[in-house]
């Protein structure tokens, strides 16, 4: 086989990253927009010693499973990446990737697995389902400003301002926003010079109270005739936020540090369950509510509170699992490195009237250690030494291990892993089964419909030898 050559290929199963995987001439091919059950054609275009890339160029025989995508862009924009497969395959697929994760990363034997392993909890309706978008802001061919999303592994901006993962009212403020710079000639922003004023929009909905925020990403102190554009934003039905975020640096990082609300309140008001929480633009809240009261939960329920347990919430954001659990729980203590969403965390249990939470601004894999070696003796201090349940819900790296070895030296009864990311869930749970713990059971949650991500909430216990 050699690069650029053409092979005909029956694509077998689906990778990681969404793509489709086959064989040909004995090598293993990854191929883009492939699904389990097509036979395509391809063009090489990358090779390794026992595997390979290849370029999708038609489809001979469709797999039973591939669907019309309501997305006329899903192949080109890099939001979803399994669009055109049934819904009840992507159900299937991502139980299979967190099995295979847990087997292969994890170490743990494949009947133990399948004894842990609930169905992944999926939606009647996965579509319109984010509560978020933040679309980056670019121009096309002619010149003019456009809104989208970026193409696959790329900073090519797709124009696309109807998307069918997100709310209709996105739409109509992509609208508003890319006439008003049309209208006054204010540049989007350009990543390779540096030069121009707008490079992102930022929109936030409140699913419960349809309180909606919206957060421009400037490169520079203001918008030109601002007021203008206040005034039509504030029209929309629901709008409560209009704030402009200051980022000067030349990073892809979308958010800078400084955000001016210029019209309404600095932040929208939404509920999870019965829990009511404040969102500012810098907070950290799951992307769908409907799964989240599913996911919090099973979280709830694995942590088996009864009223009188000490619970740690590690990466706690704006305290969204804190809350939930300190109805149940006799004390939390939430630690977040985001001094805001601290800040937001304290806001949000005073607002809902809950007196039983505390929250420590901090890396997680510091505060705990540096917390545990202080070894303090007061009362309270010694229940949060010895806690009765620790909750994590770390980023996609995972736990380090010095906060794993802490929270083995803590013994809790039982803990609690909120996952987005199976692979550095299995190496993790590798981690306190070696320490002394076992899986109970292990709940995927499809919070990202159409994507390969999946969450997954995993009950474990500590062994009694």
């Amino acid at each position: 086989m050699k690069k650029n050559e053409i092979v005909t290929v029956k694509i077998e199963d689906i990778g990681t990253a969404g793509e489709g995987i086959g064989r040909a001439e004995g090598m293993t091919l990854f191929i883009k927009d492939a699904l389990p059950g097509d036979v395509v054609t391809a063009v090489v275009m990358k090779l390794k010693k026992t595997y390979g890339y290849a370029r999708l160029l038609e489809i001979l025989t469709p797999s039973p499973h591939r669907v019309i995508p309501k997305c006329l862009e899903s192949r080109r924009c890099g939001g979803c990446q399994i669009q055109a497969l049934a819904y009840e395959e992507q159900l299937l697929f991502k139980q299979s990737l967190v099995r295979n994760h847990l087997i292969r990363i994890g170490g743990f034997p494949a009947d133990e697995v399948q004894k842990w392993m609930q169905p992944v909890i999926g939606m009647e309706n996965p579509y319109h389902y984010r509560n978020k978008a933040q679309f980056p802001i670019g121009t096309d061919k002619d010149g003019n400003p456009v809104a989208g999303f970026y193409a696959g592994r790329t900073h090519t901006i797709i124009p696309i301002e109807k998307c069918y993962l997100g709310v209709s009212c996105n739409e109509e403020i992509l609208d508003i926003l890319l006439s008003f710079m049309r209208e006054n000639d204010i540049r989007p922003y350009d990543e390779e010079t540096g030069r121009g004023l707008v490079r992102h929009v930022l929109i936030r909905y409140g699913f419960t109270t349809k309180e909606i925020m919206v957060c421009i990403v400037i490169n520079g102190e203001t918008i030109p005739g601002q007021e203008l554009l206040v005034e039509k934003l504030s029209a929309v039905s629901g709008m409560t936020s209009i704030s402009v975020n200051i980022n000067r640096k030349r990073t892809n990082v979308i958010l800078g540090d400084t955000v001016k609300t210029i019209w309404g309140s600095d932040y929208i008001i939404d509920y999870i369950g019965d829990v009511k929480y404040r969102i500012s633009p810098h907070s950290f809240y799951q992307v769908n509510p409907v799964q989240t009261v599913k996911l919090y939960q099973t979280a709830l329920e694995y942590a088996g509170l009864t009223g009188n347990e000490t619970v740690w919430d590690l990466y706690c954001g704006i305290g969204t699992i804190s809350l939930f659990l300190a109805k149940k729980a006799r004390m939390v203590y939430g630690v977040e490195i985001v001094p805001q969403a601290v800040a937001d965390a304290k806001n949000n249990a005073k607002m809902n009237g809950i007196n039983n939470a505390k929250f420590f601004v901090g890396k997680a894999e510091e505060v705990l250690p540096d917390f545990y070696d202080k070894r303090t003796v007061g009362e309270e201090e010694a229940d949060m030494l010895h806690p009765d349940v620790i909750v994590v819900d770390p980023p996609r790296k995972g736990c380090e291990e010095s906060l794993l070895s802490t929270m083995l030296e803590m013994s809790p009864e039982r803990i609690v892993y909120v996952s987005c990311d199976s692979a550095t869930l299995a190496r993790d749970l590798k981690y306190l089964r070696a320490g002394g713990y076992e899986v109970r059971s292990v709940q995927p949650v499809d919070q990202f419909c159409h994507t390969v991500h999946t969450e997954c909430v995993v009950g474990i216990q500590r062994k009694h030898i």
